[in-house]
C-alpha cells in the first residue's frame, strides 16, 4: 500500500458516527457564516479550527482504533477530548461567531428556547460554578480511570462514547468557565486571580492520578490485553506511557491556561489605564483649545 493510500485509510473513520459528523460539521459551517459578517483576527480562527479538527480528528480516523487497543493512545485521545481541544475552542472565544453564524429557524426555534429555559439556566449556572465546575473536570478523569470502570467503558459501545462524549463536552465547559471572563465593572465579573488558582488547584490532583498509574507495578488495565495490543509493548509499559500522559502533559494544560489569563490581565489592566486616562487627555486639550 502507498503512503498516500496509508494516509487516506488512516483519516476514514473507524467506526463512522454520524453524531459526530453532524455537531462537528454544524459548528464548522455556523463559524465559516458567522466570519461573514463579524471580523475574526486570524489566531483567534486558527485556535477554533485547530480545535475543532483535532476532536474531530480522534473521534473519527483511525486514531479511535488505535486508542481502543493501547492505554497510552485511550489516555492521548482523552487529553485532545478534555483538554487541548476545548482549551483551543474556549481561548478562541467563538460564541458571537457561532451565533451570528447559526440559521434564523435554528435560532428561533432551539437556542432561544434553550437560553429562557429556566432548567437549562440553573443547570448551566450550576456547573458553571468554579468549584462545581473544577470537581467535575478532575472527577470525570478519575471516574473514568477506576479499573473495573474502564474495563466495561472500553467493552461497551454505548457506554464508551457517553465516555467520550463526556469528556468533550466536560472539557468544553471548564475550559469555557475558565477563559469566559466578563468586563471587570460588571456586576458578575469573573476574576482572573481565582481562575488561575484554580488552575493550580484542578493540576495537583491529576499528578497523582497519573503518577498512580505510571508507578503501579501492577497491570490495572488488561481490558487491553482482551482486546488485543497492536504494537508489541508491554503492559506495564503501555500503562507507564498513559500514566506520564496523565500525570504531566494533562497538568501542563494548567499552566499554559495559567499564562492566557495573566496575559489578558495585563492586557485587560493596560486597557483599563488608557480608558481612565483618556477622558482626562481630551478635557485639558478643550480648555487649551478654550
Amino acid at each position: 500500500m502507498s503512503s498516500l493510500a496509508q494516509v487516506i485509510a488512516f483519516l476514514a473513520p473507524y467506526e463512522f458516527s454520524p453524531t459526530v459528523l453532524l455537531v462537528c460539521g454544524c459548528a464548522a459551517l455556523a463559524f465559516h457564516r458567522g466570519r461573514r459578517g463579524i471580523a475574526v483576527r486570524r489566531g483567534r480562527a486558527l485556535a477554533f479550527w485547530l480545535g475543532l479538527g483535532l476532536i474531530y480528528a480522534v473521534l473519527q480516523t483511525h486514531f479511535d482504533y488505535y486508542a481502543q487497543h493501547m492505554f497510552f493512545m485511550h489516555r492521548l485521545q482523552h487529553l485532545v477530548l478534555h483538554h487541548v481541544g476545548p482549551f483551543l475552542i474556549a481561548v478562541a472565544a467563538p460564541a458571537d461567531v457561532l451565533g451570528a453564524g447559526v440559521p434564523r429557524v435554528v435560532h428561533r426555534y432551539i437556542v432561544v428556547p434553550l437560553r429562557h429555559n429556566r432548567s437549562t439556566h440553573l443547570l448551566y449556572r450550576a456547573i458553571q460554578q468554579p468549584l462545581v465546575a473544577a470537581l467535575l473536570f478532575v472527577g470525570l478523569i478519575e471516574f473514568w480511570l477506576i479499573p473495573n470502570v474502564h474495563f466495561y467503558a472500553m467493552l461497551n459501545v454505548p457506554l464508551y462514547d457517553t465516555m467520550n462524549w463526556g469528556m468533550a463536552v466536560d472539557g468544553l465547559l471548564f475550559w469555557w468557565m475558565v477563559f469566559n471572563l466578563r468586563a471587570p465593572d460588571s456586576s458578575d465579573a469573573r476574576h482572573y486571580g481565582g481562575r488561575i488558582l484554580l488552575l493550580f488547584l484542578v493540576m495537583f490532583p491529576q499528578i497523582v492520578i497519573g503518577a498512580h498509574i505510571a508507578l503501579s507495578h501492577r497491570d490495572l488495565y488488561a481490558v487491553y490485553a482482551v482486546c488485543g495490543r497492536i504494537w508489541p509493548l508491554s503492559a506495564q509499559v503501555d500503562q507507564q506511557l498513559g500514566g506520564l500522559i496523565t500525570w504531566i502533559p494533562s497538568a501542563m494544560m494548567s499552566i499554559a491556561g495559567a499564562l492566557v489569563l495573566m496575559h489578558r490581565w495585563a492586557t485587560r489592566g493596560s486597557e483599563a489605564a488608557v480608558v481612565e486616562a483618556a477622558p482626562m487627555t481630551g478635557g485639558g486639550a478643550c480648555r487649551n483649545a478654550i
